[in-house]
């Protein structure tokens, strides 16, 4: 050492700052990368993105080799300084050469460039990659490997599995939050549908029924004129067919076919009876996710809703739980039109078989879920009573008032979203 120029030892420093600086960045670098980015690359041919992914596959190496470079270059750092100082200032500078080198490791080979690839973790994981991948291969066993075994039985003293690989995994709230976060990545629209589908688990296919005393459908013991009007003016695709009433239902028809025998001629009470075909029933409490698997693998389309003691309350439909994913996409004149209708002073009167997640959906109105599903249902609950037409009362932000109550139960209420120049009713 005594026969280098100092200026060259003061070159030397800088490299190895420089050096202690990369391995400090590409160590973030590659702990902080995008797992299931790197995946992707990897799958679709970026050799850099498949060596990354292969040295992660067993992270004790590669921190290994990482840290084994990094101490070196401080410690040759350190040793550096110290001949510099005692050339420069003799021993009387050590301490103040000490606790500058700190320093500048601190901000210039720690700080900075972990900050940088933290924001940047790509364009250091991959060249780093590159570098690591064969060097590991050189110096693994004279090197690395002593200190992964030593750091091996060590982390099992600790009751930690070294070769335990980190799962990461995302939660549906997590993924949710990953989908909200995308911004311009993904189109408002797509990240809406998106997370209507993390949400079909949340709801079941008692949230989204049409219910029972809401079921149109075909009364076999009807009068024959009456069944063959009701088929040819039906709006339906399919309809519930049965006997007296929806509880003694016997299937589902599909009025295409029904049509075709109509127009060949053949339309007999025989001939519906043998494109009748068998009644497809599905638990209360489905969540919408399997219910949709379960559509798919059946080759159904519509199901009847029934409870633990085999009474129907309700009917869905495979278009039901898709409209629940896009939203709207059917033009339906019977649908909105019986659910609810706009008045001229802002409110609405609405059918009290309508369900709270539909005026949440369509309306964007905010009203109690986790109870009743229908306006019938959140009304009674509100009140604990069966109302009059004529009262009226407050629901959180909402003025209700019962129109008409049929068969005990409120067939139509006008609510109107409380408003300042409108003061609401004392609660009830």
């Amino acid at each position: 050492m005594k026969d280098i120029p100092t200026s060259i030892l003061i070159i030397g420093l800088v490299v190895l700052l420089v050096l202690s600086a990369w391995f400090s960045a590409t160590e973030t670098a590659l702990m902080s990368i995008n797992r299931y980015r790197l995946r992707h690359l990897a799958k679709h041919g970026h050799r850099n993105a498949a060596r990354a992914q292969r040295l992660l596959e067993k992270p004790d190496r590669l921190i290994g080799l990482i840290l084994l470079g990094n101490n070196f270059v401080n410690i040759a750092a350190s040793f550096l300084t110290t001949i510099i100082t005692q050339r420069l200032w003799g021993d009387a500078g050590l301490a103040a050469a000490a606790g500058a080198l700190t320093l500048v490791i601190l901000i210039f080979s720690e700080v900075t460039p972990k900050t940088i690839a933290a924001l940047r973790p790509e364009r250091l994981a991959f060249p780093a990659a590159f570098l690591y991948e064969p060097l590991l291969k050189v110096v693994y066993y004279p090197l690395v490997w002593p200190i992964s075994i030593i750091a091996n039985q060590l982390l099992r003293l600790l009751g930690v599995s070294p070769h335990a690989r980190s799962q990461q995994t995302l939660s549906s709230e997590e993924l949710r939050t990953v989908v909200n976060e995308a911004g311009a990545l993904i189109p408002q629209k797509h990240q809406t549908m998106l997370t209507n589908i993390l949400d079909l688990e949340k709801v079941t296919v008692d949230d989204i029924m049409i219910p029972r005393q809401e079921i149109t459908g075909i009364n076999l013991d009807a009068q024959w004129d009456d069944i063959r009007d009701q088929i040819i003016s039906s709006q339906r695709t399919r309809l519930p067919v049965f006997h007296g009433n929806i509880g003694q239902t016997v299937g589902f028809l599909h009025m295409r076919n029904a049509l075709k025998l109509f127009f060949m001629d053949q339309f007999t009470r025989d001939s519906l009876q043998s494109i009748i075909r068998d009644p497809y029933f599905i638990p209360e409490g489905t969540p919408l996710n399997k219910q949709l698997l379960n559509f798919q693998a059946e080759k159904r389309r519509i199901g009847l809703v029934v409870d633990e003691y085999g009474e129907i309350r309700g009917l869905i439909t495979l278009e039901d739980i898709l409209e629940e994913i896009v939203g709207e996409f059917t033009t339906d004149p019977v649908s909105h039109a019986e659910d609810y209708f706009q008045e001229a002073d802002g409110s609405y009167l609405i059918n009290g078989a309508t369900t709270l997640r539909e005026l949440k959906r369509s309306l964007g109105w905010i009203l109690p879920t986790t109870g009743p599903k229908t306006v019938n249902g959140m009304i009674m609950e509100y009140l604990e009573d069966i109302p009059e037409a004529g009262t009226s009362f407050r629901i959180n932000d909402f003025v209700i008032e019962i129109v008409q109550i049929k068969d005990n139960t409120v067939k139509v209420a006008r609510i109107k979203p409380q408003t300042v120049e409108q003061p609401a009713p004392a609660d009830i």
